[in-house]
């Protein structure tokens, strides 16, 4: 049987990547252990076991009276009182115990006698089996960990085994199990049994019940994951992703630039027919994505970030980060977005605080801030069809220019310009 056992350690340590004089060790210990259970065993033994048979020996350690005597005091003292954590209590030590460690310094005072139980064979049979199984558990669980902890942020493809109120459990492979928590889910997003989802590792962590892989179908690396696979010159390091902000299951705004003249970063991750992106659109289960030029300068990039709609102007204010667009009033809803999303995404991929204005609004406000300049200004105060002050001077004592039709405006109540059905002003 020992040989039995050795064979089989020695053949485990090989398949399973598990040092072979760790499982000895571990059955040597696990051995004692189910010794000192036995009625009548020594108070002081070790076993070993021969590395080359197999074979399993229990020695009694007869230490001599006054050595035990020193010994047990140094082991109380270095005990010492504890509290308990539940009640904050202080609680007595415990009856203080021989570290068989120290007792190797002392090998020269202690006799040892062979006292192997004649069944010491069968015990030795169940325990080996026990400990193997448990130590090959720990090894896989400590080689999965390995594995994953450095793998934050990787995508992954697994199969959903099951799905509740709380969680969803994904198998990644033979045993090995992801949690996508609800934290992590995509709002209005179903995982069904045995269906095959993308997701990104999120966090990798060891516990007494093995690691715990947490994966995310929410953060914003999974659509550059998805990207970088669908997208060659993404995965080449031609075309970079600098940036990209999410609202999962609704819309995304992704900014990427080319490192190399002549690559198209925004038609490469579009790709021939839209055929790429539509890919990862749908991994993500439908969500919009928006693909934005990146662009150093801000006014440029704040523009290209409110896409789909149209931008007149951008002023920015460089110290506080703002910036000012004035688009034309049919593209004021667009650029806000349902629920202000639109400029929501715009604001979280630029960097940039931004403020939405419709032309009519803008040039209302530039005409109020500019009355109280009104007498040292000399401008005609004429509001045009486009919504812009007219440029020319107001004449001497009139708020307007000669144009009849600005004239025409004095005593009405309004700066307003109205529309000339002939298109003039």
């Amino acid at each position: 049987m020992s040989k039995e056992i050795l064979d089989a350690v020695r053949g485990l340590a090989a398949e399973k990547n598990i040092s072979a004089e760790k499982l000895m060790e571990a059955l040597e210990d696990a051995l004692l252990s189910a010794y000192k259970k036995t009625p009548g065993s020594a108070p002081y033994a070790r076993v070993e076991m021969d590395r080359e048979t197999g074979d399993f020996t229990v020695w009694e350690l007869k230490i001599p009276p006054e050595l035990e005597e020193q010994l047990l005091v140094q082991a109380a003292a270095d005990e010492g009182p504890s509290v308990d954590p539940e009640t904050g209590e202080m609680r007595e030590p415990a009856a203080p115990e021989i570290d068989l460690e120290k007792l190797k310094q002392y090998e020269d005072q202690i006799e040892t006698a062979d006292v192997t139980p004649h069944d010491f064979g069968r015990i030795a049979a169940q325990t080996a089996k026990q400990v193997i199984l448990q130590r090959i558990r720990e090894a896989e669980r400590d080689m999965m960990f390995e594995e994953y902890r450095d793998r934050v942020g990787e995508l992954i493809t697994g199969i959903v085994q099951q799905s509740d109120s709380r969680y969803t459990l994904v198998q990644l492979r033979e045993r090995v199990e992801a949690l996508l928590p609800k934290s992590e889910q995509v709002d209005g997003e179903r995982y069904d049994h045995a269906q095959r989802i993308k997701a990104v590792i999120k966090d990798v962590s060891n516990s007494t019940k093995g690691p715990s892989i947490i994966v995310s179908r929410r953060d914003p690396e999974l659509i550059k994951s998805l990207f970088e696979l669908e997208v060659p010159e993404i995965a080449d390091g031609l075309v970079e992703i600098t940036g990209v902000a999410r609202e999962p299951g609704y819309r995304s705004k992704i900014a990427v630039i080319s490192h190399v003249d002549g690559v198209d970063p925004v038609g490469a991750c579009v790709g021939p027919r839209g055929s790429r992106v539509r890919m990862v659109v749908s991994e993500l289960r439908g969500e919009k994505i928006d693909i934005i030029p990146y662009n150093d300068e801000p006014a440029r990039f704040v523009a290209k970030a409110l896409s789909p709609a149209r931008v007149r102007e951008v002023l920015v204010d460089d110290e506080a980060k703002q910036a000012t667009v004035i688009v034309p009033d049919d593209q004021l809803s667009l650029a806000i977005g349902r629920e202000g999303q639109n400029a929501r995404l715009a604001a979280r991929l630029t960097g940039w605080r931004i403020d939405i204005r419709s032309e009519t609004d803008f040039a209302a406000e530039e005409v109020r801030g500019d009355q109280d300049e009104e007498e040292t200004s000399g401008r005609c105060h004429a509001i045009l069809s486009n919504g812009r002050r007219c440029p020319n001077a107001a004449l001497p004592g009139s708020r307007y220019c000669g144009i009849e039709a600005h004239q025409a405006l004095e005593g009405t109540g309004t700066d307003q310009v109205p529309a000339d059905p002939d298109g003039g002003a």
